[in-house]
């Protein structure tokens, strides 16, 4: 059967199911050669939606809850329906908040050595990074297991608690907007399995007593994934409009339809205007996205390099020891029997970061060739490539934990490299590189996005 591979293809709804899950196709809109709709408005009941993976134009409605509206041409999953959407996810915020307060001010492991004790807290191995020189690794893990998973949900529930208010204030948008912008970098669940690879290396060294901070930290994962599933940004984003929270933007009619990025509307206005309902400056697509991915990607390829040659770490015991380096620590775990860490670690550290340039690279390349060939399969090489990029990050939260622990002088000691600071500058830089690209520019260098006629192939 033909996929729908442009604007102009006749309106139609399909359900289905997905992994268990119901599923809604929404219908193409009808547009002109230029891509706007005829007419002054939206024709009437229609909710527009342009799909953030391939630029395909689609009429939205209310689905019941539990079904997920997906776009017919990619794939892509459109909005999440539930049935309680603001009222689940401010209740399960309030629980993480609390829990993630609790998970950060606790001792999360405490390591016992030749009569001396060492405590860590979930963000101590920043400070211990700061003592060896790497700011840049001090500051993502401030960042990514404190500061950001704190603001998401104080955002969140500051969106979520003035809704309910009689009288919303009017500023509710710019805190959904920045909630929007620090999801991928909130990274608990990474330092989670990164914690566990560090366990297994620090009990055959010394004694290790798991301190209050490990069942928070596990409770806190579990509560922000319930509150992630839970929570629809676009629900919220409906409830602030409906509630008379926006801006107000001249009449365009003329003008050709724009996707907000960041809050998903579709306003018939001038390139760079601001959108109607959060602020943000619309654009047909992401500005200048080809040239600022290919120099992240450039970037991110060359310290590739230093990253897996320079030892991350140095272990010294009773004297002895030496730099290790990230395929050094995947040989040790398999010499030693833990053929499941090993296997973890080489791909989080290896594999995926080498998947994320080598993707990166061909979707950029098949836009410099206007290749129309297996859109859809670049397209869920996008949607993976995005959503394993901060897993990369577990080697340095490995580090970050025994750094802050084996702090024994001669008897024991660890200390971070040069090499750590290079892969976590690798990860950063290949998850901004996912951020800008626009996989819908995939479609418009193949003319998806212009055809009279359905692709075939």
């Amino acid at each position: 059967m033909a996929e729908p591979e442009q604007r102009g293809l006749a309106s139609r709804q399909s359900t289905g199911t997905l992994a268990g899950m119901p599923v809604s196709a929404p219908s193409p809109l009808r547009c002109d050669a230029a891509g706007a709709i005829p007419g002054a408005g939206w024709p009437p009941g229609v909710i527009p939606r342009e799909c953030d993976d391939c630029g395909l134009l689609l009429r939205m409605k209310q689905e019941a809850a539990g079904t997920d509206s997906r776009c017919p041409r990619c794939g892509a999953t459109l909005r999440r329906h539930h049935a309680n959407p603001l009222g689940a996810p401010f209740a399960l915020a309030i629980a993480s908040l609390m829990l993630c307060v609790l998970t950060v001010t606790m001792p999360f492991l405490t390591l016992r050595l030749l009569g001396q004790a060492r405590d860590s807290r979930i963000q101590s191995g920043a400070a211990a990074f700061a003592q060896d020189g790497l700011w840049l690794l001090s500051v993502i893990v401030v960042v990514a297991l404190v500061l950001v998973p704190l603001a998401r949900l104080l955002l969140r529930l500051t969106v979520l608690g003035g809704l309910r208010l009689r009288r919303p204030p009017s500023w509710l948008g710019l805190p959904l907007r920045w909630h929007e912008h620090l999801g991928a970098w909130g990274m608990l669940e990474v330092f989670l399995f990164g914690a566990l690879v560090s366990y297994t290396r620090l009990v055959d060294l010394a004694q290790v007593e798991l301190g209050p901070a490990v069942y928070g930290l596990g409770a806190v994962v579990l509560t922000l994934v319930a509150a992630d599933a839970a929570f629809e940004p676009q629900a919220a984003w409906d409830a602030l409009e409906a509630r008379g929270i926006g801006r107000a933007l001249p009449a365009a009619p003329r003008g050709q339809p724009l996707s907000c990025h960041c809050c998903r509307k579709v306003s018939r206005a001038p390139e760079g205007a601001p959108c109607p309902r959060c602020g943000t400056a619309l654009h047909r697509r992401k500005p200048n996205s080809v040239a600022r991915s290919w120099a992240l990607v450039i970037a991110a390829a060359i310290l590739y390099v230093p990253s897996n040659y320079y030892p991350v770490m140095t272990i010294v015991t009773l004297g002895r020891g030496g730099p290790h380096t990230i395929l050094g620590g995947v040989v040790e775990f398999i010499h030693t029997g833990f053929w499941p860490l090993a296997l973890i670690v080489f791909l989080a550290s290896v594999a995926v970061p080498m998947l994320k340039l080598v993707g990166l690279s061909v979707m950029l390349l098949s836009i410099h060739r206007r290749s129309a060939r297996h859109l859809r399969r670049k397209t869920q090489l996008y949607r993976v490539v995005e959503a394993l990029g901060r897993w990369s990050m577990i080697d340095v939260f490995v580090v970050s934990v025994l750094i802050a622990l084996v702090r024994f002088g001669s008897i024991a000691s660890i200390h971070a490299e040069v090499g750590a600071a290079c892969f976590g500058a690798v990860v950063v830089l290949t998850m901004v590189a996912a951020e800008t690209f626009d996989p819908r520019l995939m479609w418009d260098a193949a003319g998806a996005n212009d055809r009279k006629e359905p692709d075939r192939r």
